[in-house]
């Protein structure tokens, strides 16, 4: 893999792009301590500034953590495609109905009664550090190329992988 970090605009956009295509996380909170709380979570949005949106419940362990320490870890995982995406960052919790609204879907109804519902609230995460991996062709083609790597000795070409910096 080649290594190529990204900054600024660029850097926001793949955030973006690799966050809300693999859509689930495993979100980590109560960092200081072990175990970590771990919880699987559906991003909701990337804003124009980089911030990671969720819909959570008021009363959740993840929600009392953030409370207490904001220190967030994010893991993104998407095998089928070799895409890959890590997140540290400082999560807040938001009770704004305005952000809620615009935040909410229909799938969200399996956790929630609307978003009228008092327990949910919203996450948001501001990324502090952020390091990506990012096939250029998919899983089948990279297996390829490994396969190919192993038999002629070259390294081959994966993708991508760096930080990104908002």
């Amino acid at each position: 893999m080649s290594t190529k970090n990204l900054y600024s605009d660029e850097a926001k956009k793949k955030l973006k792009e690799l966050a809300e295509s693999i859509d689930f996380c495993m979100m980590a909170t109560h960092l200081n301590n072990q175990p970590f709380h771990v919880v699987p979570m559906s991003t909701k949005k990337v804003d124009d500034a980089g911030n990671i949106w969720f819909l959570s419940n008021k009363t959740s362990t993840h929600n009392k953590s953030i409370e207490t320490d904001g220190k967030t870890h994010l893991i993104y995982s998407k095998t089928s495609s070799f895409e890959f995406l890590s997140v540290y960052g400082s999560a807040s919790i938001r009770t704004d109905k305005t952000i809620i609204k615009k935040l909410y879907g229909n799938s969200d109804d399996a956790w929630f009664d609307g978003i009228d519902d008092p327990n949910i609230s919203a996450i948001e995460v501001k990324p502090n550090e952020v390091y990506y991996w990012d096939t250029k062709n998919g899983k089948f083609v990279s297996l390829l190329k490994m396969v190919g790597g192993a038999i002629t000795g070259n390294e081959p070409d994966l993708g991508e992988e760096g930080k990104i910096k908002i």
